[in-house]
């Protein structure tokens, strides 16, 4: 769509787009020889079809003679590809046509002089707006068109990677000595949109310590689609690996070792094709602490062509997860006697971790007496054990000595860290089963 101020110019642009042509294609209506004179189910017969094949031979030979210039034989099947109803023939673009994200836009520009004189010293800028920036794509100031003669043009190529959706517009710009030394300025706006080629639906899951994360792609264009790369980049201490055939390949698909990959048809309409991802944080201590509590994930970087290869590419926004709760300290059993006799005291191993980036504590270990159900596992002398503080990202191990006063299977629960100096307590262990014998 051009629009033009008003007055009297002898310069006009015109803005064509370059893309490359497509097929020809004719509805086909042909006939395979064979089915005029018999049926289909002829050839079942071995004896019937070596007797048909001399004169069907015969038939196809004199249809398809070159020197018949009545066309008689133009909806005959002389190859299998005439079925597919290519004729041969490249068409030229019609229309402006549909732009989409990713593609790199280019277009002809012709600047025509369609007065009866000359003009000089043509300075052309041409130019794209979007919504948020505005890119000089062509600026002659500093070597103007010396001149263009009546019925004269001044012809030029540009290119722009679109990398945004929405209202485009393009700002041709002339300014030019007109026939009579007066000094004029042209401005022409061409306005087109930019669509959305792809649309890519992301689910996340997380089983215990590993992320599955499934992106689905979906063709929006007229057009068959072959996606020649997708390449998830993980966030910063995330792993990636692509579940594949039930084979594990890294997400970058260079370490993959195949030099050629052939690419995957994503069909024109609404076509898709499904990646499954497995996803692990890589790195220990704090770093895992941080990823564990970021959502951000990573993002995909999806390259294509389409049936006369012309190329595109486009990078998602960050796909997010769920951010996994991380306590602040976590208290774990080490390991327990496997031989536990009634009412002899034994040890329990425990590690305390300090899942934070400061210092916490000290702190003071107790069983909780606020219990619906009577306790059979109790502490051996002091009830309360006193603990240092744990500096950022750090653990202690501690021992508990304990003594179980019944027979069978008991718990060990209730087992509650309060920090003296923040006085918060913290999530209590979950319950440890242990089997007491008799002695």
């Amino acid at each position: 769509m051009s629009t033009t101020p008003q007055g009297i110019h002898s310069l006009a642009f015109r803005v064509m787009r370059l893309c490359k042509p497509s097929f020809h294609v004719e509805p086909p209506f042909r006939l395979d020889p064979s089915d005029l004179f018999v049926g289909e189910d002829i050839f079942d017969d071995p004896l019937a079809a070596s007797n048909l094949s001399p004169l069907l031979s015969s038939h196809v030979n004199k249809s398809t003679d070159s020197s018949d210039m009545t066309f008689a034989n133009r909806f005959l099947l002389h190859h299998p590809s005439d079925a597919m109803g290519f004729s041969g023939l490249l068409v030229l673009p019609q229309s402006f046509g549909a732009i989409y994200l990713g593609e790199t836009f280019c277009s002809y520009i012709s600047i025509n002089n369609s007065s009866n004189f000359e003009v000089k010293d043509v300075i052309i800028k041409a130019e794209i707006q979007t919504e948020r920036e505005r890119i000089l794509l062509l600026d002659t100031s500093k070597s103007p068109v010396g001149t263009i003669h009546a019925g004269g043009h001044y012809d030029f190529i540009v290119e722009h990677d679109v990398k945004e959706l929405g209202a485009y517009t393009m700002v041709c710009t002339a300014l030019y000595n007109d026939g009579d030394g007066e000094r004029k300025y042209l401005p022409q706006f061409f306005k087109f949109v930019v669509a959305n080629p792809l649309s890519v639906r992301t689910k996340v899951r997380t089983i215990k310590e590993t992320t599955y994360l499934e992106a689905c792609i979906e063709n929006h264009t007229k057009s068959n689609l072959y996606v020649d790369q997708v390449e998830f980049e993980p966030a910063p201490h995330w792993t990636a690996k692509i579940l594949k055939a039930d084979e594990f390949y890294p997400a970058d698909n260079s370490s993959t070792g195949e030099i050629v990959k052939p690419p995957i048809l994503v069909r024109s309409g609404g076509g898709i094709h499904n990646y499954l991802y497995q996803m692990k944080i890589s790195s220990p201590g704090s770093e895992q602490v941080k990823a564990k509590r970021s959502s951000i994930l990573g993002k995909l970087q999806i390259s294509w062509r389409t049936n006369l290869g012309e190329p595109g590419r486009l990078q998602t926004q960050q796909i997010l997860g769920n951010p996994s709760s991380c306590k602040e300290i976590e208290l774990q059993v080490l390991g327990i006697p496997s031989l536990i006799i009634l009412d002899k005291p034994f040890s329990v191993d425990l590690n305390l971790t300090n899942h934070t980036d400061s210092e916490l504590g000290p702190f003071e270990v107790w069983l909780s007496k606020n219990s619906a159900h009577e306790k059979f596992v109790m502490f051996n002398g002091l009830q309360t054990m006193a603990l240092p503080a744990v500096e950022a990202f750090g653990s202690t191990d501690f021992h508990l000595n304990v003594v179980a006063t019944k027979l069978g299977v008991q718990r060990i629960s209730g087992l509650i860290v309060f920090d003296t100096k923040e006085k918060k307590t913290f999530e209590p262990l979950a319950d440890v089963e242990i089997f007491v014998e008799s002695d």
